[in-house]
C-alpha cells in the first residue's frame, strides 16, 4: 500500500465522522447559502480546526464562490481544497544538509515520541545516512531501555548512561561518538517531564549549550511531537514548549485515531510552526514527511 492510501485509511474516523460531510455540503451548495455555510463552520469547528481558523477558512470560501461564480459540485469542493492546502502552508522538509546534522526531540510523556524518533531514524538510515541515537531521557530507565531496543531493531547505534545521569553529558558524549564515526544524522531523545516544567527547560537549555558549543555549524531541527488525540490540548502543549524552545517543526502522530484531524489547521494557525511528519499507523512507514496537498485530498477521497 502506498503512503498515500495508508494515509486515506487513517484518516478514516475524521473523514467518516466530519470531512464526509463538509464534502456533501459544499458539493451540493448551489449557491452562497450562509445557511450552509454556517453549517459548515459549526462541523469544521467539530475537526478541531479551531474558531479562528475556521473564521478565516470560511470567509475566503465565500469570498472566493462569489468572485469565481461558483455554484456548488466538484469546482466548489476544489476551492475549498485550496484554500485548505493555503492555511496549512508549504510544504518543509527536515533541514539536514551538514554532516554531521542534528535532531532534537521534544515533547510530553505518552505521546509517541521514541516510536516517532524510530520512525525517522529507520527512514533517514534507509536514505543512506548514517545515524545515531542519543538517550538524553535518563529521568526514566525505561526510556532508555525503549530507545536501546528500537536502535536494535534497526540497527542504528546509540550513545546512552544510566539512570539518573547528566543528559547533556549524555548529549556531548553523542556528539564526540558522532564525530568519531562520521555519522551523518545525531538524533537526540528528550525528557518528557522532569520534577517540574522549569526542571525541564532548565535541562533543554544546558543540551542546547552543548550542541552549540560542540557544533556551531550544523543543521538544527528542534521537533516537537504531539498527539494529535488531544485535540485543543495538544495546540495549548505545543505554545508551552514554543515559549521555551526554538521548535523548527512538529510531528503530529495517532491521526488514525481520532476523529480530530481538522487539529492540523488550527496548529498551524496558532502557533505558525511547519508539521514536518505525520503518524497514521503503528508500523514504521506510517510515520512520513508531511504533504499538505496529500493530507488535503485524502481528507475527501
Amino acid at each position: 500500500m502506498g503512503f498515500f492510501e495508508t494515509l486515506k485509511k487513517g484518516l478514516t474516523k475524521t473523514k467518516e465522522s466530519i470531512f464526509g460531510q463538509v464534502k456533501n455540503i459544499v458539493k451540493n451548495m448551489r449557491r452562497v447559502d450562509e445557511d450552509l455555510l454556517e453549517e459548515l463552520e459549526e462541523l469544521l469547528i467539530m475537526s478541531d480546526v479551531g474558531f479562528s481558523s475556521t473564521e478565516l477558512i470560511i470567509d475566503e470560501l465565500r469570498d472566493a464562490l462569489k468572485e469565481r461564480n461558483i455554484q456548488g459540485g466538484d469546482d466548489a469542493l476544489d476551492v475549498l481544497k485550496e484554500i485548505l492546502v493555503k492555511h496549512i502552508g508549504e510544504d518543509t522538509p527536515l533541514m539536514l544538509s551538514t554532516k554531521p546534522s542534528v535532531i532534537l526531540v521534544i515533547g510530553v510523556n505518552g505521546v509517541g515520541k521514541t516510536t516517532s524518533i524510530a520512525k525517522i531514524a529507520k527512514q533517514l538510515k534507509d536514505q543512506g545516512k548514517k545515524v545515531v541515537l542519543a538517550a538524553a531521557d535518563t529521568f526514566r530507565a525505561g526510556a532508555i531501555d525503549q530507545l536501546g531496543v528500537w536502535a536494535d531493531r534497526i540497527g542504528v547505534d546509540l550513545i546512552k548512561q544510566g539512570e539518573g545521569a547528566d543528559p547533556a553529558a549524555v548529549v556531548f558524549d553523542a556528539i564526540a561518538a558522532v564525530k568519531k564515526r562520521n555519522a551523518d544524522v545525531l538524533i537526540i531523545d528528550t525528557a518528557g517531564r522532569l520534577h517540574n516544567k522549569k526542571n525541564l527547560m532548565d535541562e533543554l537549555a544546558k543540551i542546547n549549550r552543548v550542541i552549540n558549543r560542540e557544533l556551531p555549524d550544523a543543521c538544527r531541527e528542534n521537533l516537537l511531537v504531539i498527539d494529535s488525540t488531544t485535540g485543543q490540548n495538544a495546540v495549548i502543549q505545543a505554545k508551552e514548549f514554543k515559549n521555551t524552545a526554538d521548535i523548527t517543526g512538529l510531528v503530529l502522530t495517532k491521526l488514525d485515531g481520532t476523529a480530530k484531524g481538522g487539529v492540523i489547521f488550527s496548529v498551524k494557525q496558532e502557533l505558525d510552526i511547519p508539521v514536518k511528519f505525520i503518524g497514521v499507523g503503528e508500523k514504521a512507514e506510517d510515520l512520513q514527511p508531511f504533504s499538505a496537498v496529500d493530507f488535503v485530498n485524502a481528507l475527501f477521497e
